[in-house]
């Protein structure tokens, strides 16, 4: 079994510790995000309202969470990297996510600005503590496992979040097995699942992750001076990016390539629904989706240990490339499942492989500030592409060209990293970390 551990990324207590962050916030996507709260939201809690009104509030909602992560995150990832407190900024977004998705009991028919309001902290909340989350991974890593240890992470989220999502659906529809007197309650109660799942299953970061230490760092508390300190950082931060080129045009392909990935996981079941397809069938594919993409993050992480993390990168946004053009000729749930079985192969992979190739070219002693803005451009991923899928539709009145479109993003997002060097960027990290360990120890004086 250490052997084993050893070989997927987790063969030590604090990176099993770690990763099971991923298995604890992956509830909130499955069931918040996917697959439970959105019908619930628009058949309870905005009961009365026409699609149009309801399906526009929830996204002026969705779109000002990204917005407050996008403004708040990165001035408090320069705090953190400045005092030392990336797991205390972790711990308070989660309990407050955590809070509000348990909290989500209270809603019922018509209550939709309570459901919104909930809705909102909560992704703000998931957003913001996976930001610190994985800020602390360069720490704990050493960087020849920094592939291993992301997709482990991401492979233990997938399990994660497919085990509750099973749970809960069950719950909602079989509530009699749980002893719940009918469905309503029981839809209800898979809220409270997550939000306590959430908290439960992050204690092991908690414990047994130690905090970054930051030499010379002041007294870790969180007042109006370390904020204006970390403005200032932040701003010397984005004066000297060009230092860190590398890094930069990853994070602009990963922009352009997750846009696409992150519009597939959001279209495809409404895409799905257009062409006629059975709601059963779609959400037994999410599921399935979930549960392959298990083993499949894992063996990308092995993948990239053979061929190099961006090379598998590559491989991945090919098979997203297939997968766009078979969706144009899908007709049948068949053809559904076959490009669940596609999507569950590469999703994890790709995406975890990013954010390891991404931590290993930033500076550590800025891992927080750096993660900030990796969770920005992620967050942002979800917005352009459902816009393009939207004015495709619009445009031509076919659901097939807009899927289609979405190649685009995975066309111009691999183009952009073809230009990313990885060996020039890890050098640039690392001499950036060795000036600012002379400039701590007094060698340079700091400005």
């Amino acid at each position: 079994m250490a052997r084993f551990l050893d070989r997927i990324g987790l063969g030590r207590p604090e990176l099993r510790a770690w990763a099971m962050y991923d298995w604890a916030n992956s509830a909130f996507y499955t069931t918040i995000v996917a697959a439970v709260f959105p019908i619930y939201y628009r058949t309870v809690a905005a009961a009365g309202q026409t699609d149009a009104e309801a399906t526009a509030r929830y996204a002026w909602t969705t779109a000002l969470a990204i917005l407050i992560v996008a403004i708040v995150t990165p001035v408090l990832g320069a705090v953190a990297d400045y005092t030392a407190i990336k797991k205390r900024l972790l711990a308070a977004f989660m309990l407050f996510g955590a809070f509000a998705t348990a909290a989500m009991f209270q809603v019922r028919e018509g209550d939709w600005p309570l459901a919104l309001t909930l809705f909102l902290i909560g992704n703000v909340g998931v957003a913001g503590s996976i930001a610190f989350y994985e800020s602390l991974l360069p720490h704990i890593a050493r960087e020849e496992e920094l592939d291993r240890v992301s997709s482990a992470g991401y492979a233990i989220g997938y399990l994660g979040g497919g085990t509750l999502l099973g749970l809960n659906l069950l719950m909602i529809q079989r509530p009699d097995l749980f002893g719940i007197p009918d469905m309503a309650t029981a839809t209800r109660l898979t809220f409270v699942s997550v939000g306590i799942w959430w908290a439960v299953f992050s204690i092991p970061l908690f414990r047994s992750v130690a905090e970054p230490p930051v030499e010379g760092a002041p007294a870790g508390a969180l007042g109006v001076r370390s904020l204006l300190t970390g403005v200032r950082r932040l701003k010397g931060t984005l004066l000297e990016l060009r230092r860190y080129r590398n890094a930069v045009l990853m994070l602009v392909a990963f922009l352009l390539y997750n846009d696409g990935i992150q519009t597939i996981i959001r279209m495809a079941t409404i895409y799905g629904t257009g062409i006629g397809l059975p709601e059963s069938a779609m959400i037994a594919a999410l599921l399935l989706t979930q549960f392959i993409g298990v083993p499949c993050a894992v063996l990308f992480g092995m993948l990239a240990g053979r061929i190099g993390a961006k090379a598998a990168v590559f491989a991945g946004l090919c098979v997203y490339l297939a997968i766009t053009v078979l969706g144009y000729f899908m007709t049948t749930a068949t053809h559904f499942f076959a490009l669940a079985v596609l999507v569950g192969m590469v999703q994890g992979g790709t995406q975890a492989l990013s954010r390891s190739l991404f931590a290993s070219m930033i500076p550590r002693h800025k891992s927080s500030e750096f993660f900030a803005f990796f969770g920005v451009f992620e967050r942002y991923a979800g917005v352009l592409g459902p816009a393009l899928f939207a004015m495709v539709i619009e445009a031509t009145g076919s659901g097939r060209t807009a899927i289609l479109a979405v190649a685009g993003f995975f066309i111009s997002g691999a183009a952009v990293l073809t230009l990313v060097d990885v060996p020039s960027g890890r050098r640039d990290a690392r001499a950036a970390e060795a000036d600012q360990l002379r400039k701590v120890r007094g060698a340079v004086p700091e400005n």
